[in-house]
C-alpha cells in the first residue's frame, strides 16, 4: 500500500521536475529519492516520470496521479486540525431534540446564532415529547433535548439547565363568553371541557394541572387528549374545549382562539435542556452558547394580561 511519505516524494518531484531540487526540498539526498520513486513506480505498475539526462517530465500516469496525490496529502495534513476541532466541539454532529413550546420561544434564535458561530457542526433536529426523548437518550439516538415539565421537576439522571420559565395561560374559543375578559377567574372556566396532553408525555405538568382543579374541589372534564401544542390549539379552535398552554405558545396565532391569563390558578411550567454527563464537546459548546444568549421575551399582550391578573412574569 502506498504510503503518505511516498506521495510527498512524488509530489515534490512532480512540482519541481528536478530530482536534485526535490531532494533539497525534502531535506534528503538525491539517491534515496530516486530509489523511492522507482519503488513507487513498481508498486503502481506504471512509470510516473520520463527521464533524460537533461530533463524530467511527467508521464500520462504521472499527470493522472498528481492531483489525486495532492488531494490525499492535503486531507491527511488536515487530520490533526479536524481531530482538534472535534475534540473542542467546533465540528461534528449535534443530535438535538425539542418540545414544541420552545420552538415558539427562543429556540429558533438559538439555532440560528449557533449555526453562525459553529458552521462546522451539523445539527440534527428532532421534535419529540419527554417520553420519546427519554427512550432516545437510552438508545443513544440524541445528545441533548429540551423537555417540558412542572417547576423543579426535571427528570433525574441528567445534567439540567433551565431554559425557560413561564406561566400556563388558557386557550379558549374566540366566541367563548369569557373571551371578552382581560383575565379570567379560574372558577369561571373550571367546569369547561378540557383539551390536554396525555400524562405520559409530561407527567409532572399533567399532575400539576389536575392538582390545581382538585385544590378547588373540582374534577376536570377531559374532553380530548392531543400530543402537539399546535393540535391542542386547533382543537380549541374547533370548540372541543379549553386548554392550558405555556405562554410561549401564544406566538401561535390560530384563528378562532384567544389566550388569557387566569387568576387563582398560578400554574407554571419549565422547559429544561437535558444531556448526559460526561458531556460531548459539541454538547458543551451548545450549552455554553444558549446560556449566553438572552431568551426571547414573551408576547407583550400576554405580559399585560398577566399583570392584570396579578401573576408574576416569567423569570428571565
Amino acid at each position: 500500500m502506498t504510503e503518505l511519505r511516498q506521495l510527498r516524494q512524488f509530489i515534490a518531484v512532480a512540482e519541481e521536475l528536478h530530482f536534485g531540487r526535490a531532494a533539497t526540498r525534502l531535506h534528503m539526498t538525491q539517491p534515496p529519492l530516486t530509489m523511492a520513486i522507482q519503488a513507487l513506480e513498481r508498486e503502481l505498475g506504471a512509470a510516473l516520470f520520463a527521464r533524460t539526462r537533461r530533463s524530467v517530465q511527467l508521464t500520462p500516469a504521472g499527470f493522472a496521479l498528481l492531483p489525486q496525490a495532492q488531494r490525499l496529502l492535503a486531507a491527511a495534513d488536515a487530520l490533526p486540525q479536524l481531530a482538534q476541532a472535534a475534540a473542542a466541539g467546533l465540528s461534528g454532529q449535534l443530535r438535538l431534540a425539542f418540545v414544541s413550546n420552545i420552538a415558539y420561544g427562543p429556540l429558533p434564535e438559538w439555532l440560528r446564532s449557533f449555526r453562525l458561530a459553529h458552521p462546522e457542526v451539523a445539527l440534527q433536529l428532532r421534535e419529540a415529547t419527554l417520553d420519546v426523548q427519554l427512550a432516545a437518550f437510552d438508545a443513544d439516538e440524541i445528545d441533548a433535548g429540551f423537555v417540558l415539565h412542572a417547576p423543579d421537576a426535571a427528570p433525574a439522571g441528567f445534567a439540567v439547565w433551565t431554559a425557560q420559565q413561564e406561566p400556563l395561560v388558557m386557550a379558549l374559543p374566540e366566541q367563548h363568553p369569557a373571551a371578552t375578559q382581560r383575565a379570567l377567574r379560574f372558577a369561571a372556566v373550571a367546569a369547561e371541557p378540557l383539551v390536554i396532553f396525555p400524562r405520559q408525555i409530561a407527567p409532572s405538568l399533567y399532575d400539576a394541572v389536575l392538582s390545581a382543579y382538585r385544590a378547588q374541589g373540582i374534577t376536570p372534564r377531559i374532553a380530548q387528549e392531543a400530543i402537539q401544542m399546535q393540535t391542542i390549539v386547533n382543537l380549541v379552535s374547533a370548540g372541543m374545549g379549553v386548554a392550558w398552554v405555556p405562554e410561549s405558545v401564544t406566538q401561535l396565532q390560530r384563528p378562532g382562539v384567544t389566550y388569557r391569563a387566569v387568576i387563582g390558578a398560578a400554574l407554571r411550567c419549565e422547559t429544561s435542556l437535558l444531556w448526559r454527563e460526561p458531556a460531548l464537546p459539541v454538547v458543551e459548546r451548545f450549552v455554553a452558547h444558549v446560556q449566553g444568549v438572552k431568551p426571547m421575551r414573551p408576547a407583550k399582550a400576554l405580559r399585560r394580561q398577566s399583570a392584570a391578573a396579578g401573576l408574576k412574569p416569567p423569570r428571565k
